[in-house]
């Protein structure tokens, strides 16, 4: 699967489609296995399993690090078998893989399973909700290696409004200079998509599905909830 600039339909009163610069990569929109673990997360019978719920976020990441896989720099080497030599491909250069606790935590675990020798970073982004019912995006706390020239994957399950990503990848620009950054979510809003496009236009996204809608308090629809709360239960606004 290569990426490509693709388009998405907006319908309503003015249809209009929107052309993407930024690579979007929807994993599901040929029929495949990522099909039915989307179907499951979104099932409000079925999402109730956190266990469940988890390894098929988990499985998306495994898919996508596969996929991205293809574009990164490999190299020639001569690998020594006990019966001869056999030259090989390698990965050149391992990325390094990134998450927005807490929800993109199983997302992060699916791309660490492929990417196994991969250095890691960890970060704070939450919506911190104020009583009128708009949020602001706090950034806490961020634990990463060096980020120079390095490919920067950054896992978070759900693309809403684009605004915790988008501030996450502007700090880690400012720590580092990444050669390139990936962004995988499970599910992304083509609100989130745009704004995306806007900040960041040499990110290439890779989602499980893309929705249209977004409520006035930021979340997808249909989407499936939320990712969080989902996976390891509910918390408690602090």
């Amino acid at each position: 699967m290569q990426p490509e600039i693709i388009r998405i339909h907006k319908p309503g009163p003015k249809h209009r489609t929107t052309y993407y610069t930024t690579m979007v990569i929807n994993l599901s929109e040929q029929h495949s296995l990522v099909s039915n673990w989307v179907a499951e997360l979104r099932d409000t019978e079925i999402q109730v399993d956190r266990m469940r719920f988890r390894r098929n976020l988990e499985r998306i990441g495994e898919v996508a690090a596969y996929e991205i896989s293809k574009l990164l720099a490999w190299e020639e080497r001569e690998i020594t078998t006990p019966l001869g030599t056999s030259p090989s491909k390698m990965l050149k250069d391992q990325p390094v893989l990134a998450t927005i606790l807490r929800a993109g935590l199983p997302l992060h675990q699916g791309l660490l399973n492929y990417f196994d020798r991969a250095d890691n970073a960890f970060i704070s982004a939450y919506r911190k909700h104020h009583r009128d019912g708009t949020f602001e995006i706090s950034l806490d706390y961020v634990s990463c290696p060096s980020l120079e020239n390095r490919v920067v994957i950054v896992a978070d399950p759900m693309l809403a409004t684009g605004s915790s990503l988008v501030k996450t990848i502007q700090y880690l620009r400012d720590e580092g200079k990444p050669s390139e950054i990936h962004i995988v979510c499970a599910i992304a809003c083509t609100v989130g998509i745009e704004y995306v496009h806007r900040s960041e236009p040499k990110v290439k996204i890779w989602c499980g599905a893309i929705d249209d809608e977004l409520t006035a308090k930021g979340y997808i629809v249909p989407g499936l909830g939320d990712a969080g709360d989902l996976a390891y239960g509910t918390k408690q606004q602090m």
